[in-house]
């Protein structure tokens, strides 16, 4: 891990944590809006429920399940060594969340093999910052970087993240699975990278 994420880590999570409870709520409010006017009603959306001081709610998955969207939540398992594997996947049932490791809440069994993934055509990304080449700073895990490599071609990949949290520059490496667009509470979506929206075979609703 380099010194540079450690510290860019260290210093959203502080600033992340810093933030007035009204301001998270509101910013929370601004991407659940900007998310309803991207999906689409019978699609699926890979999500995840945000906790503690990461942007959003559980907004992120309600209003796209009343919306009749089916909606895939993320489960994180290491195996027998230790290392992490690709995420699996459990259908979102409101009401139904379990507490699991890290602070997270996952649905219970049965789960969708890894590569569930690829029935997407929309994936939220829980991220601490992203770069206009739509390089992604997580927390080092490694779960999302294993997974996104089993999303089909043309899935917008989106990260999470505040307005500030858009960097001009973060330090990449060759596992790293590039996002397409950020979703942020005061610009909405934004393309990532030379022709993302071309890579994304993206088209705004209407």
């Amino acid at each position: 891990m380099s010194v540079v994420k450690t510290e860019l880590r260290a210093a959203i999570l502080s600033a992340r944590r810093a933030l007035p409870a009204q301001q998270h709520d509101a910013d929370a409010h601004a991407l659940a809006k900007h998310l309803a006017g991207l999906v689409v009603d019978g699609q699926t959306l890979c999500g995840y429920v945000p906790v503690g001081s990461e942007p959003g709610s559980s907004e992120l998955v309600d209003s796209p399940h009343r919306r009749g969207v089916r909606v895939l939540l993320p489960v994180a398992r290491h195996d027998a060594g230790g290392i992490p594997l690709p995420l699996q996947w459990g259908e979102y049932r409101p009401g139904e969340l379990v507490d699991a490791r890290f602070g997270l809440r996952e649905p219970a069994p049965p789960w969708l093999a890894a590569e569930a993934v690829a029935s997407a055509s929309m994936i939220l990304v829980p991220a601490l910052a992203v770069d206009r080449a739509g390089v992604r700073l997580g927390r080092g895990a490694g779960f999302y970087d294993r997974s996104l490599r089993l999303a089909a071609p043309g899935t917008r990949m989106i990260a999470v993240v505040r307005d500030e949290e858009i960097l001009d520059e973060l330090p990449a490496e060759p596992h790293d699975v590039s996002m397409t667009h950020a979703l942020t509470p005061r610009r909405g979506l934004i393309a990532l990278g030379a022709g993302a929206e071309k890579r994304a075979g993206m088209t705004q609703p209407t």
